[in-house]
């Protein structure tokens, strides 16, 4: 716990056999985490397995594969459902180390922020750690034009390591959003829109063959899905278009 906040991490797995346990073990390495859920979006490998023997953890399991959008709305419901106070996303593919939670924790738990991220662009190691170059080179374009369409200064939109309040989690109509790869995005535009500020804080990264990452035909339709979200938030800003992502 942190100053009597429950803390919870969430998991968002498909097909992680490779590196769940090594996460877990991480994550578990940082004493200020109460519980670990963890989602399994109908794996085809032995992530569900792997899961139902590691300690201290819940397991969700999907019939079918719901999509990584939906994936996370199923992990922050559980959290909720476990009386989480702050709720962190940790990939199990070991891309994100877990030594930043007790940091991630203080930012929420002493009311500075109630969303912050695990920045790979602040510091400068994203090349460093192994992230392809067209990828970097995608990831900065596309910060660009959302922080302009957004009206935000984040470094970067695309990281997967997040902590959330349960004030924000409740507040944040998330059904409204995709089930796909641009669910993470039109969350953190939601959260702009509500009026929060967004934490960052320097977060190392690896990019290794077992670490998850989607392919270039999928990192252009998220692409795609990025900048139409920008232009509904801007739109509905201007009174142009009524989403209920964005309601007034």
């Amino acid at each position: 716990m942190f100053d009597e906040l429950g803390v919870v991490v969430v998991m968002p797995a498909y097909n992680a056999a490779r590196t769940l346990k090594k996460t877990h073990e991480a994550v578990c390495s940082e004493n200020i985490v109460d519980h670990i859920i963890v989602v399994d979006d109908a794996s085809d490998d032995e992530t569900v397995e792997i899961a139902r023997t590691l300690p201290e953890t819940t397991l969700v399991v999907h019939e079918k594969n719901l999509g990584y959008g939906g994936n996370q709305k199923s992990c922050y419901r559980a959290a909720l459902d476990q009386d989480a106070d702050i709720v962190i996303m940790v990939h199990p593919d070991y891309q994100y180390t877990p030594l930043l939670i007790p940091a991630m924790t203080a930012l929420i738990g002493r009311g500075l922020y109630h969303c912050v991220l695990g920045s790979r662009i602040l510091g400068g190691g994203a090349l460093a750690g192994g992230m392809p170059r067209w990828k970097y080179a995608g990831n900065r374009v596309l910060t660009l034009l959302e922080n302009i369409l957004l009206g935000a200064k984040l470094s970067e939109f695309h990281t997967g390591y997040r902590a959330f309040s349960r004030k924000l989690l409740e507040e944040l109509d998330l059904e409204h959003n995709s089930d796909d790869f641009v669910f993470d995005n039109q969350m953190l535009a939601q959260i702009l829109w509500a009026g929060y500020f967004i934490g960052e804080i320097s977060c190392p990264t690896r990019y290794f063959p077992e670490a998850s990452s989607i392919n270039f035909s999928r990192s252009m339709k998220y692409g795609f899905g990025c900048l139409l979200t920008g232009l509904e938030y801007r739109a509905s800003r201007m009174r142009l278009w009524h989403s209920p992502r964005f309601p007034r």
